[in-house]
């Protein structure tokens, strides 16, 4: 592998020192012993975690009593356990210091601007909290929001999580099959709904979406929404406006204190071989391992501007809206980033005096097509971190961040998941940043790449994984009394080594070059889709007999193609592919529709009878096909070699 280019070299003599000069000089008064690199620090939080983890929740500033036991060890990963004694409630260290100092800054994409003071943000969720008391939700109870990107959802999941209960999201276009597959599997008492969304200059109506989706999850006894899309005055019967739930003379925020471990969140995987998994998450894990993210790997400070392009559907909700445990300002955007055009996020981003400006490496990517030089005509003085994350940033992405955004700003591609509610690999302030790779692992985590013998290898391709545990991996999946499928999703190919998924090079400077998904869920502009939905949409068209669903590479990005085999006496003529079209839009969503649906005669499977996606995608995409001889069928992997109308 060759040395990749330099692009950016941090300044460590300037005046303002990153949080992580701090860190590391009391790790090394620890440590008994100078921790006078990033690599030598790294290696003292992975070798001696009872010492790493309580000096990041003091030094992040993590509110509440973490007893006198930092982990009680096992070899078992699953069996390891964080701070055991301790007793906390993280919407305490979310609303700390509630002053007048701005909490959250809000820009719709029809242009209305809503902004709330510390203080403010906490009243709202004191009065969310008493109404959502005085409707009977406690500790470990489902509330569930089907909402946009706005402050009303953070101060519903805040209030949610003071009373203990469980916080879960979708987005407002995902359509009603896909929120059921997920709401109706952890069965909410409540939901939060805003009436409708903006998306590409259109007003989107959502009542009737809320209604159906709650007649078909009967565990929802009351519906909260309120006004963005329209008037919320004339409310259909069961739905609660959000202004009227408020009980405006609440008393002062009391958080129910609770355990390291007990549930805050249920996130949703993608639905790649079914219903998606509903992963558990907890409160005091994912919020530290966050803090140490935010504040050590992208020096995030108190009264920083921080912005994520994100929607509800995905962990970069949860990870954006942690920055307020560390003081700093979040800045939110409902709606399409490119709308009316490119300049849109970087108007945003210069208005708001962003600090930190994150977006997928596809919006990057378009960027870079689109010859958009922000650089020339914004001024981004206050900008100190570019973000980047859903799928592989390409080299010339990073090239073009540096070029035509602004040069000296620290890059800092990010790779995790919705698995850990964080990143294995990401930023880092005191290191290079060179073209195409990941600065540096995650402190605390022991990450490294691993060929098919389990060993670890530099230079070459190979799994990524991480060889210890850490308090944001899930503390269950929900439906899985035994966790068989949680460790068959992570730790069924390596013993006690979690399997990401994902194919990365480790570099010569100890980054990561990542090159995509080892596995089958599809990934178009950065947005993670399950197959399993595609496919559920397809089992209500009688014409279409068989199908296989894969991701094409094209172009630094992956379209979804899907391969149909007609009925017998159908044939896929224009009429059934807009049929199957609108089907898959209007029951999971617009980024589930295929970019290519083409007729094949045959669908290849396993010999247990699964269809053979994987197997699909290596032919499209000129890959060797990995396990041909598990294969029932192999003659018919030869309909999806060079097919014509792949090729454009």
């Amino acid at each position: 592998m060759t040395t990749a280019p330099l692009l950016w070299q941090p300044d460590l003599s300037a005046r303002r020192k990153p949080l992580l000069s701090g860190f590391m000089a009391q790790a090394s008064a620890i440590a008994g012993t100078a921790l006078d690199s990033f690599a030598a620090l790294h290696a003292w939080s992975v070798a001696l975690p009872q010492d790493f983890w309580p000096l990041a929740w003091e030094f992040c500033g993590l509110t509440g009593n973490k007893g006198t036991v930092p982990l009680l060890s096992h070899q078992d990963p699953m069996q390891v356990r964080f701070f055991p004694e301790a007793r906390l409630n993280v919407v305490e260290t979310f609303l700390k210091n509630a002053d007048g100092c701005e909490a959250i800054v809000f820009i719709g994409e029809d242009g209305r601007r809503m902004a709330w003071t510390r203080a403010e943000l906490k009243r709202e969720v004191e009065m969310l909290a008493a109404a959502l008391r005085d409707a009977g939700i406690g500790a470990g109870d489902h509330v569930a929001g089907y909402v946009p990107n706005m402050p009303q959802t953070v101060a519903a999941m805040l209030a949610t999580a003071s009373l203990g209960a469980v916080w879960s999201s979708c987005a407002p276009e995902s359509g009603p099959d896909v929120v059921v597959d997920r709401f109706g599997q952890i069965e909410p008492k409540l939901m939060f709904a805003a009436d409708g969304y903006f998306y590409n200059g259109k007003v989107f109506e959502t009542r009737a979406a809320i209604a159906e989706v709650a007649a078909r999850v009967p565990s929802i006894q009351q519906i909260v929404v309120w006004p963005y899309a329209s008037d919320a005055a004339d409310l259909p019967a069961g739905m609660t406006d959000y202004e009227a739930f408020k009980q405006v003379d609440a008393p002062a925020l009391d958080c129910r204190p609770m355990g390291f471990r007990d549930p805050l969140y249920v996130m949703f995987s993608s639905g790649t071989t079914g219903k998606p998994k509903c992963i558990e998450h907890s409160g005091g894990g994912t919020l530290l391992r966050m803090l140490v993210e935010q504040q050590l790997h992208c020096d995030l400070h108190p009264g920083d501007r921080m912005f994520y392009y994100t929607t509800c559907n995905w962990m970069m909700w949860n990870w954006q809206v942690a920055a307020l445990a560390s003081e700093a300002v979040i800045v939110l955007f409902d709606g399409n980033p490119m709308y009316p055009g490119m300049r849109r996020l970087f108007d945003l981003a210069e208005a708001e005096k962003v600090t930190h400006f994150g977006v997928s490496a596809k919006y990057i990517d378009a960027s870079l097509k689109c010859r958009n030089r922000p650089a020339d005509s914004y001024d981004l003085a206050a900008l100190r971190v570019v973000l980047s994350t859903g799928s592989p940033l390409s080299p010339e992405g990073f090239a073009h961040v540096y070029a035509d955004w602004k040069a000296d700003v620290q890059l800092a591609s990010i790779c995790g998941g919705t698995d850990i509610l964080g990143c294995f690999i990401g930023g880092c302030p005191v290191l290079p940043v060179h073209q195409g790779e990941i600065q540096a692992p995650m402190l605390g985590l022991d990450v490294a790449t691993l060929n098919d013998q389990g060993e670890p290898v530099k230079g070459v391709a190979g799994e990524l994984v991480c060889r210890n545990a850490h308090p944001s991996m899930p503390t269950r999946f929900l439906n899985d009394p035994d966790n068989a499928r949680y460790r068959a999703s992570y730790f069924g190919t390596y013993p006690n080594i979690w399997r990401q998924g994902d194919f990365t090079i480790r570099t010569e400077h100890g980054g990561y070059v990542v090159l995509g998904r080892s596995d089958a869920t599809l990934n178009p502009g950065g947005v993670r889709i399950g197959t399993a939905e595609i496919y559920r949409q397809l089992d209500k068209i009688d014409e279409v007999a068989d199908a296989v669903v894969v991701g094409q590479i094209i172009d630094n990005d992956v379209r979804v193609v899907l391969f149909v085999v007609p009925a017998e006496g159908a044939a896929l003529d224009d009429a059934l592919t807009v049929r199957i079209k609108t089907e898959i839009r209007r029951n999971a969503s617009p980024r589930h529709v295929p970019a290519k649906i083409i007729a094949v005669a045959d669908i290849p499977r396993t010999k247990s009878g699964k269809t053979a996606e994987l197997a699909v995608r290596d032919v499209v995409n000129n890959h060797p096909v990995r396990n041909l001889s598990g294969l029932a069928n192999p003659q018919a992997l030869a309909l999806f070699a060079d097919h014509p109308e792949l090729q454009a």
